[in-house]
């Protein structure tokens, strides 16, 4: 399993959905047009959502 996770700060997300496309795995998806979630059993902890979100509200933090 990996060893990072990525992680939607909710309160700063647009729910623009740029984090889902640039997902290698689709473990993102909006929910309810309100903001980006995470599928924990999915995400491998890349990043590349990471780098793409344009509202900075996407952080890797270690699985705990």
């Amino acid at each position: 399993m990996a060893k990072k996770l990525a992680n939607v700060n909710k309160n700063i997300c647009v729910a623009c959905g740029v984090c889902a496309l640039e997902c290698p795995r689709e473990a993102i998806r909006i929910h309810n047009g309100c903001y980006a979630m995470v599928n924990e059993d999915i995400c491998v902890g890349c990043g590349l959502c990471k780098k793409a979100c344009p509202a900075e509200a996407i952080e890797l933090k270690e699985r705990g």
